[in-house]
């Protein structure tokens, strides 16, 4: 229940950010039109039919906020932990079932905070989804520095509150209630995956509450923890003493990991998606583990790499490029591992592995432009230029979104006991997938010409105005992905009551969610949890009887297709294992 409502709300914050994109884009591909329907929505901030260069900012910061926390935080962790923790480890409920709930319902305060900031005199928060000193330390700086900017900052208190609790749960009940003979070298690398990003969260987002807090102390106390030496109009300002990049450094501790908070999920999602739809094992199964854990400890220590311009230390932004280049060699072994899975497998192509794979090709297009990011001589010229925003558009944004859609896809069935409708799913994932590649391609070659981000009007500089029909091309790409959402919203929504009922494991999968009943149960499982036995990943396995073979059938029963290390050393099963194999071979002999 609680996944569902994590999931709902996430696709009702999708749906808002999305429009807000599509508003932005308006400005940037028509800056010199009017559209009249625009004043009718948003009244006084688009007098005349043209949006106002403070609400542009705005529009910009409340779409990134909402989408990398409100959809890809809280939508991808909040649905696939809650659905997939306690189902795939054989547990009944989570560890804590009352902070679970609490943690859904800051996560909806905090969404309802940051959205009431559309409807207050001076707007919303105006600061970019980084909120960087001065304009978000000072009330007065702009108008959406006000209010809006305080409403945003208890909007984030609450949303980090939520996450912690959820995070605290999940850690809890992965390493404390799993089912009998589910060691954690037998979990699926969905739950790996959750694990490490709840681990994450809980030591990331606290700073981020430690910054906000001197944030408000700063903009309500007259505190200079982030200000100095600020001159406005003609007023020399009192503070003195403090440093902007103070918050840089407190708010990149949290935001990057936070990037693998968001994509993490995905990369789990997809590890099961593929395996299952390619019905063959996961390639390197305790490669992709491992690699999970490099990313989770490597996250911490390359923070530094959004702040190569901010007049660091070259030796200091020397090491932060290596950690930066060395944490590239996990998310390679991850993707390697994906096309080699993929490698002449008996490919099943649902709309879910469809997703998956488009996550895969997203997060290898994407990924190859952090090496440029990455490397602090190239970034000084990249820096803050659309080069930065077709980047993590690419590796993050569109790569987690379609790890979230797979997971949809492919877990709806266990969600609300029906099938989504196949043919819609195709024509939503091709549309999407095309047009978010044309969306966000050609940003490239803006950046790389030094168009910079966040200008409101492209008209401004003579070296810019050529790059107004590429917008035009990008804003029309990014319509044409709008209008496909609308299939998948019509497909989920529509499926829920009037879907074709779900079989019990309609993808003939291996772990233990597909063995509960199709109608949801309170405590999953009616009678006896089942005991677990073997890894999540036995397809297509030489001698079974079928091409799965479900975590809950023993070895005893599947003495055919059993090999030398699935035993992992236990004698007693290899000496039966023996006796049976040379019993095989005398009934041969004497069959011969």
């Amino acid at each position: 229940m609680i996944a569902k409502q994590f999931l709902i709300t996430g696709i009702v914050m999708a749906v808002i950010a999305m429009g807000l994109s599509i508003l932005f884009r308006l400005q940037l591909a028509w800056p010199d039109k009017s559209f009249p329907i625009l004043e009718t929505f948003l009244g006084k901030w688009a007098e005349g039919g043209r949006i106002k260069p403070d609400f542009y900012l705005a529009l910009v910061t409340i779409h990134g906020t909402i989408m990398v926390f409100f959809v890809l935080t809280a939508g991808l962790s909040g649905t696939f932990s809650n659905l997939l923790i306690p189902l795939q480890l054989g547990v009944r409920d989570m560890a804590s079932p009352f902070m679970n709930m609490l943690s859904y319902w800051l996560f909806f305060i905090a969404c309802i905070v940051m959205m009431s900031s559309f409807f207050i005199e001076t707007g919303p928060a105006s600061a970019g989804w980084t909120v960087y000193p001065p304009l978000s330390a000072i009330p007065k700086a702009i108008s959406g520095s006000g209010l809006g900017m305080t409403l945003w900052l208890i909007s984030m208190v609450l949303f980090v509150a939520s996450q912690l609790m959820g995070g605290i749960n999940y850690v809890s009940t992965v390493l404390n209630m799993r089912t009998k003979g589910m060691d954690l070298w037998k979990m699926p690398l969905t739950i790996w995956a959750f694990l490490l990003t709840a681990i994450l969260g809980i030591l990331s987002f606290p700073v981020l509450v430690a910054g906000v807090v001197l944030l408000i102390f700063d903009r309500s106390f007259g505190t200079s923890f982030y200000l100095s030496d600020i001159v406005m109009g003609t007023q020399v300002l009192p503070n003195e003493g403090g440093s902007p990049i103070l918050w840089q450094h407190l708010f990149w501790f949290l935001g990057h990991p936070e990037v693998y908070i968001v994509i993490m999920p995905a990369l789990g999602i997809s590890s099961e998606v593929i395996s299952v739809n390619s019905r063959k094992p996961i390639f390197g199964y305790h490669a992709m583990v491992y690699s999970l854990i490099g990313i989770t400890i490597l996250s911490f220590i390359v923070w530094g790499h959004h702040m190569f311009v901010t007049g660091m230390n070259p030796l200091l932004g020397g090491v932060f490029m290596i950690t930066t280049l060395i944490i590239a060699v996990p998310s390679a072994v991850k993707t390697f591992n994906y096309l080699a899975t993929l490698w002449r497998g008996n490919i099943r192509f649902t709309p879910a592995m469809l997703c998956a794979i488009g996550m895969v090709s997203f997060f290898i297009s994407g990924g190859l432009t952090g090496i440029f990011l990455g490397n602090a001589s190239l970034d000084i010229n990249l820096h803050d230029t659309y080069f930065v925003v077709a980047h993590f558009h690419l590796v993050m944004g569109s790569a987690a979104i379609f790890g979230m859609l797979a997971g949809v896809y492919h877990w709806y069935p266990k969600m609300f006991g029906r099938m989504l409708n196949a043919k819609l799913g195709y024509l939503h994932f091709w549309v999407t997938f095309i047009c978010a590649y044309l969306v966000f391609f050609p940003l490239h070659f803006l950046g790389l010409d030094g168009v910079p981000r966040r200008y409101y009007a492209f008209t401004e500089f003579e070296f810019m105005q050529k790059w107004v029909t590429v917008n035009i091309f990008v804003t029309w790409a990014a319509i044409v992905a709008a209008l496909a959402q609308v299939a998948f919203l019509f497909n989920f929504f529509y499926s829920i009551f009037k879907g074709k009922k779900a079989p019990q494991n309609p993808w003939e999968s291996n772990t233990l969610e597909w063995t509960t009943p199709v109608e949801r149960i309170h405590g999953n499982w009616p009678g006896e949890i089942p005991t677990v036995y073997r890894w999540p990943y036995d397809y297509s396995k030489p001698g079974a009887d079928q091409d799965f073979i479900p975590q809950t059938v023993p070895y005893s029963q599947t003495m055919s297709s059993n090999m030398p290390h699935d035993f992992e050393g236990n004698a007693e099963s290899e000496r039966i294992q023996r006796e049976w194999e040379e019993k095989q071979a005398k009934e041969k002999a004497i069959l011969d």
